[in-house]
């Protein structure tokens, strides 16, 4: 039976973790161990100066293994693989995470930091996301069948599965692209603004910023953009 690892920058209760846990224990033993909030874009951070607290969770779903921990992602796939579990995993599935992990947005995704932590940790690792409005139901019905063709498919070291699901309902779906690349474009053009003047001359500011839609051909932008599921290999540009 397969050691399955999953972890979601949304947080152990998130909705997108619960429905991933749901299609995943049908594929093999479960171990869940998640942030204790919110740690999207956090990337492939770790903890090197502080501790790490883990707890036993008494999560929703029966038979699963499940622990919340307080630190990132990719804490949880090192604390989680070499110290919780008790033998390595033979997968780590990252999601499902609220919001497209896909061209520039790679570099600073906890969900695919967590991945590709579990690939320099020699384990096979998936990163899944879906727009975030809340509109899920091509992931509900393709999850399964895309689970099915990646989880036994072992990639290079530094290399992970990055699958991305349009938000779009059933009737507007246009299919499934493979082999998509990163995008060089971008989703949202950046900035930030200032919310609050404080003492100092200090200034609060939040980011901010307006939907572009950039993108190219045979990307996984474009793919979402145009209501197709983007399945890919992306490579950590450190390796």
């Amino acid at each position: 039976m397969r050691k399955i690892l999953i972890t979601n920058d949304d947080g152990i209760e998130s909705e997108g973790l619960l429905r991933l846990v749901n299609v995943a224990k049908d594929y093999g033993e479960i171990w869940i161990v998640a942030p204790d909030d919110q740690r999207s874009a956090c990337s492939h951070s770790i903890t090197v100066h502080g501790t790490i607290d883990i707890y036993p969770y008494d999560y929703k779903v029966d038979g699963v293994n499940a622990f919340v921990c307080s630190g990132t992602p990719g804490d949880c796939v090192r604390v989680g693989s070499l110290s919780v579990m008790p033998y390595r995993p033979d997968v780590v599935l990252s999601g499902i995470n609220k919001g497209y992990n896909a061209a520039t947005d790679i570099q600073y995704s906890g969900t695919c930091g967590a991945a590709f932590e579990a690939s320099f940790q020699g384990y096979l690792g998936i990163a899944i996301s879906e727009g975030f409005r809340g509109v899920h139901e091509v992931t509900d019905k393709y999850l399964r069948e895309l689970l099915e063709e990646v989880i036994d498919k072992k990639l290079d070291l530094g290399q992970i599965w990055n699958i991305n699901f349009p938000e779009c309902p059933l009737t507007e779906f246009r299919g499934i692209l493979r082999d998509r690349t990163p995008s060089h474009g971008k989703f949202y053009d950046d900035s930030y603004k200032v919310i609050e003047e404080l003492p100092g001359d200090g200034k609060r500011y939040v980011i901010d910023g307006r939907e572009v839609r950039e993108s190219e051909e045979g990307s996984d932008l474009r793919a979402l953009f145009d209501n197709c599921i983007s399945i890919g290999v992306v490579d950590n540009v450190a390796l």
